[in-house]
């Protein structure tokens, strides 16, 4: 039997007496490409911040690789890309080469002394975002697509197994988020990552992930994308047109 990634049961999410979350139970297992979609203040980014241990929930357990995330301590298996910062200091003084090899620095005990291994890692990863033509330039200087290339580059430098993106393409133009998408998809198909990709954009994560969860406060569908475009349930709650368009695939 496989063993999950990521388990969720029964969780339950409360702020300021309201009921944010309600009853959420899904599984992630390796190799899948997850999308959460949702509209603004579905609860989407307070899930992935109840996942990670940034929020505690009210009811309901979280189990990472196995493990009760409480007692959970391999976060170097996890990649986190969290929402796209606006800006940077046009002045920050640190260039996309130690950006990335930021990423590694979860796995290292203190010293954290720079290994052969952590070079080889680091342009390698580069390469594989396209970037290492740009590997000296200060990050501050870069373009919006760039910066999210170099912090999605940071994210997978360690070899994550399991890769959270919360709302990631935002501030993206149309051709540089398709672009980004590409690349995921590239992460999860060749790489084997699993992919967990919070998004409002659900008219693009219906070309990629291979699962599909929409989330209004309770788990409005789960499923893979043949399943959604067959599902009466969600014709009714969406529309077929609007079903339709999601699946990309009538």
């Amino acid at each position: 039997m496989q063993l999950d990634v990521l388990a969720i049961d029964g969780l339950c999410f409360n702020y300021d007496g309201n009921r944010v979350l309600d009853g959420i139970s899904f599984r992630v297992q390796a190799g899948d490409y997850l999308g959460i979609v949702g509209p603004n203040g579905s609860g989407k980014s307070t899930l992935i911040r109840t996942v990670l241990g940034l929020a505690e929930p009210a009811e309901g357990k979280v189990e990472l690789f196995g493990a009760a995330r409480a007692q959970f301590s391999e976060w170097r298996r996890i990649g986190y890309l969290p929402q796209r910062i606006k800006f940077f200091n046009p002045n920050f003084p640190a260039t996309v080469e130690e950006v990335v090899r930021l990423g590694l620095l979860a796995g290292k005990r203190i010293p954290r002394a720079v290994t052969r291994g952590d070079d080889e890692a680091v342009g390698k990863t580069l390469e594989l975002m396209g970037i290492t033509g740009i590997r000296r330039k200060l990050i501050g200087d870069l373009s919006g697509g760039q910066q999210q290339r170099v912090l999605l580059a940071r994210a997978v430098v360690g070899g994550p197994e399991l890769l959270i993106l919360d709302e990631p393409t935002t501030a993206l133009d149309p051709e540089t988020r398709e672009n980004f998408y590409l690349l995921l998809e590239r992460l999860n198909r060749e790489q084997n990552t699993t992919v967990i990709l919070v998004t409002h954009d659900t008219w693009s994560i219906g070309k990629y992930a291979t699962r599909f969860l929409y989330l209004d406060k309770k788990i409005i569908f789960a499923g893979t994308f043949d399943d959604f475009c067959r599902s009466p349930e969600m014709t009714s709650f969406f529309g077929e047109h609007a079903q339709h368009l999601i699946c990309h695939r009538h």
